[in-house]
């Protein structure tokens, strides 16, 4: 297993990916080859895929704003789960932020996302309840879709 640095050549095994994750949401314009594109040029040493023979299992995309990092689309292939995957892209990019100078690190989990949950307690990530999460949005086109 390698842990490497996502690079727009891997969109294509990325979104397959994507596609077969069970309650993962796709958004329309971010997550196009386009979208993700613009993300890795700003962030281009921080996310992250896990490859097996060529395929890409696991996929983390992580950016900062030079203040704090954000995991973005954190998911390892169903199969290849339970094997420490997960833990090592989240090393993998905690410790590229770190290298550029960010100290902290968020993300958000849906609360119906019960493995993505446990993964992120397991690990000792804290559940933040001193806070309310708003957004807005900009752009009615950027449409979410759910996978089922």
């Amino acid at each position: 297993m390698k842990i490497r640095i996502m690079t727009i050549e891997d969109y294509d095994q990325v979104y397959h990916l994507w596609k077969t994750i069970h309650g993962f949401g796709i958004r329309s314009i971010d997550d196009s080859r386009e979208g993700v594109e613009r993300f890795l040029k700003r962030n281009p040493t921080t996310s992250v895929v896990a490859e097996e023979d060529g395929k890409i299992v696991g996929c983390i995309l992580c950016g900062h704003d030079g203040r704090r990092g954000c995991f973005y689309h954190v998911c390892v292939e169903e199969a290849y789960r339970k094997h420490g995957i997960g833990r090592q892209m989240v090393a993998a990019s905690m410790r590229a932020l770190q290298a550029e100078g960010i100290n902290k690190v968020s993300l958000i989990a849906f609360t119906k996302n019960d493995i993505g949950n446990a993964f992120w307690n397991r690990i000792g990530w804290t559940k933040r309840e001193d806070l309310n999460y708003y957004d807005f949005t900009l752009n009615e086109e950027n449409i979410t879709v759910f996978i089922e």
